[in-house]
């Protein structure tokens, strides 16, 4: 069943732990979230204190160090851990085998994929096949969500990051994904992610699709973080432009999470979200245009 294969599962995570660390990744125990508390607790605000000290009493409730301790915060899909060669924090992330999901992450971390400079998706660093459930754990890395600064931010700043965030889903996802002929279908700030090393990622393919080789592509669209208009009463509709309305949306939100106004950004991100899909800019286009507005600045 399509519907079933592709939902979101919820592995009984200490089963496959063993399983998983054969592989040379730790799932994260007690005594790894203690760790973790003591290290950061001192650089967070006081504010925030009580609420990110929440995890760290769960964990000292627990008198078993060894003990596996999700993060509450998190799907039950998704599980932290730790690479055991190097220490790097890692993202373990549980599907069914026959998801469409895997099968474009399977095709975008291939070596032919990961070569192509466009290619933005986060780093995979293993797929961990669990058959006789089938299950798949994707392990990719660790990267952060704080992808846009609050307010008060220098123009600058703000630019910045947001040329990043284009030419990522640009480069990796209109250019990149498109030219493959894969829609996202969830594009928003939390699927934008950086290393805060220059590096800039997308992640979550749970709704993305693999698009037949036509012209004109039209499909039936009702989930995501963004619904353009279009896709109202169940109308067909182009799946590359929910994309890009997605984009625009995601300027906009940018833009206002900052306090930032610059009139020809707003018109670029108005253009993306014009109700008849056919009238949006291509992504090549939108890109062409912000180059053009951040030279002026």
């Amino acid at each position: 069943d399509e519907d079933e294969v592709n939902a979101r599962v919820s592995p009984d995570w200490a089963k496959y732990r063993c399983h998983i660390e054969r592989r040379g990744y730790r799932l994260d125990t007690v005594r790894d979230v203690k760790d973790h508390y003591r290290h950061h607790c001192s650089n967070i605000e006081k504010q925030g204190l009580h609420v990110y000290l929440s995890g760290y009493h769960r964990a000292l409730a627990r008198s078993d160090e060894d003990a596996l301790c999700k993060d509450v915060g998190l799907r039950e899909s998704l599980f932290r851990a730790t690479r055991c060669l190097d220490g790097m924090k890692v993202m373990v992330k549980a599907v069914h085998r026959d998801s469409r999901e895997l099968d474009i992450v399977r095709y975008l971390s291939a070596p032919a994929q990961q070569c192509d400079p466009m290619n933005h998706c986060i780093p995979i660093l293993d797929l961990i096949d669990a058959p006789q459930d089938n299950l798949c754990f994707i392990v990719m890395e660790e990267w952060s969500a704080n992808m846009f600064p609050a307010a008060p931010i220098s123009p600058g700043c703000l630019m910045e990051s947001l040329r990043h965030c284009i030419e990522a889903w640009k480069g990796f996802h209109i250019a990149f994904m498109h030219r493959h002929r894969i829609a996202h279908f969830d594009i928003s700030s939390r699927n934008f992610l950086t290393d805060y090393n220059g590096r800039y990622a997308c992640i979550d393919y749970e709704l993305s699709r693999r698009i037949d080789e036509v012209s004109c592509p039209r499909i039936s669209y009702s989930r995501g973080s963004e619904i353009p208009p279009e896709t109202e009463n169940g109308r067909l509709c182009n799946p590359f432009m929910i994309d890009v309305w997605a984009l625009g949306v995601l300027i906009f939100r940018a833009c206002e999470l900052a306090e930032f106004h610059v009139p020809e950004l707003m018109h670029l991100a108005k253009s993306m979200l014009h109700e008849n899909p056919d009238k949006r800019p291509p992504a090549p286009s939108v890109l062409k245009e912000f180059q053009r507005i951040q030279a002026m600045m």
